[in-house]
């Protein structure tokens, strides 16, 4: 059967979450075409998603731009919604750790997300066995999933239970992130409009990155590719290699200790002098190291604020660790695919679409509120979440399977070579082209803990 294109549905729900802001979108044009293999118009949602952020680009240089000056190739896009980078001659890490993933409990079905130690520990300690997937899965056929979902959050990890589309909008945390907009805005205080460079419209503005796995690392390296000086701050022994190679592009890479005093000190220099802050911990984790958002606005207040969470910030689970694949799960969405497909289990998106859209999302309402700023002087915050972006998904629910989308080939990489740190790679060619600015990656991927936490120093 023909794809069927849901591409200006989501459009349109997408720049009418992005005009609340008060300013309208230059737009963009893209050419459907086959799409991902899904139930879900993911093609779609990646044109959409990409397009919107690049229209952004196109009116801060132009504010008379048109949708003719971006052109989205969707099937680029979709190839970006996966790994942009192609190594030469080395291998990118696992991207799961080995126990990670679904399992089937004595009344369903769960998915762990166990990448992180203290979450794989987590995770162990309720299921009191050893860390072999075998173990685990006999283990988890003993308890119900509601039960081994709540036992696992409780103690500090990452669980979801298999729900029903009809199961999540049911549930009094579906209801309450399904309420909330697709990007949610208030405004900060005044400040200054800076000059935009027509080759590097974001040069000279400062983004403090304080996000991981894996929607504001998107959201960032989109922003460091127009000239965004990005500074990306992780703790202490932070790691997660499996995707560094792929979001570290552009980005200096530092440590700090927040509990520490003078770590402290030299955050709040840096939260200072920001132009942008990107930042992913759940509502209350910058609250209890007070840099709530009061605080942020009393340190800051011509700040660019955008947050991320994963399963929306109203409701009784919007202070829960999640995940792309944990809200897939949570909010029906591999349950729905399953029941299409006639599988035997969960069957989750291709990729990992909530990621990388609400990351292209998160970088769209970040030059949106840049293009406010040098308009009317005003700063403004924007909150999404993973789960909300779920809900647009889901809108896109389609009667036909498309025909598959072609791989990425030679043609699809840049000729030229990126030397990382962890050997040469090529990337996917940029998914849009305009009429007056092209993207610009001036740092290679390396890895985190990399670079001084300033804003100048290499």
């Amino acid at each position: 059967m023909a794809h069927t294109d849901r591409t200006p549905a989501i459009r349109q729900a997408i720049e009418a979450s992005l005009d609340t802001a008060g300013q309208s979108s230059a737009g963009f044009t893209a050419k459907p075409l086959a799409g991902l293999p899904s139930w879900f118009d993911v093609t779609g949602l990646a044109a959409a998603s990409v397009g919107a952020a690049c229209a952004e680009i196109s009116a801060l240089v132009n504010p008379n731009a048109s949708q003719e000056d971006t052109q989205i190739d969707p099937r680029l896009a979709s190839l970006w919604f996966g790994m942009s980078i192609k190594p030469i001659g080395w291998e990118l890490p696992p991207v799961w750790d080995a126990i990670a993933g679904l399992y089937a409990t004595s009344d369903g079905w769960i998915r762990l997300h166990t990448n992180a130690p203290h979450h794989k520990q987590a995770a162990l300690e309720v299921l009191a066995c050893e860390p072999e997937r075998e173990a685990v899965a006999v283990a988890v056929r003993e308890w119900r999933a509601e039960a081994l979902e709540n036992a696992i959050v409780e103690r500090g990890g990452c669980a979801a239970e298999q729900r029903s589309i009809e199961a999540w909008n049911s549930h009094p945390q579906g209801k309450a992130v399904n309420a909330e907009p697709l990007v949610a805005w208030s405004e900060r205080g005044r400040v200054e409009s800076f000059a935009v460079d027509p080759a590097a419209p974001l040069r000279g503005l400062r983004v403090l990155d304080l996000t991981r796995v894996l929607a504001g690392p998107v959201a960032t390296r989109f922003l460091a590719a127009f000239g965004a000086n990005v500074l990306r701050i992780d703790p202490p022994g932070w790691s997660e290699a499996n995707i560094v190679p792929d979001v570290s592009l552009g980005k200096r890479c530092a440590t700090l200790d927040l509990a520490n005093e003078e770590d402290r000190h030299q955050f709040l220099s840096l939260l200072r002098d920001a132009d942008v802050l990107v930042h992913g911990y759940r509502p209350d984790a910058l609250e209890r190291l007070g840099l709530g958002s009061v605080a942020r606005t009393r340190i800051n207040p011509g700040l660019v604020d955008i947050a991320l969470c994963a399963y929306g910030w109203t409701g009784p689970w919007r202070h829960r660790r999640g995940y792309d694949s944990l809200v897939q799960m949570s909010a029906g969405i591999a349950h729905l695919g399953m029941l299409r497909s006639d599988d035997k289990q969960p069957t989750p998106l291709p990729v990992q679409a909530l990621d990388h859209a609400t990351g292209y999302l998160m970088a769209a309402a970040a030059i949106r509120a840049l293009r406010i700023r040098n308009d009317r002087g005003r700063a403004l915050a924007a909150r999404l979440s993973l789960a909300r972006t779920a809900a647009l998904l889901i809108e896109t629910l389609q009667d036909d399977w498309p025909a598959p989308l072609a791989a990425a080939t030679a043609p699809d990489f840049s000729e030229s070579t990126e030397v990382t740190d962890w050997g040469p790679a090529q990337r996917l060619r940029f998914p849009a082209r305009f009429a007056q600015v092209k993207p610009d990656w001036k740092i290679p991927a390396h890895e985190l803990h990399s670079h001084s936490a300033n804003w100048e120093s290499p």
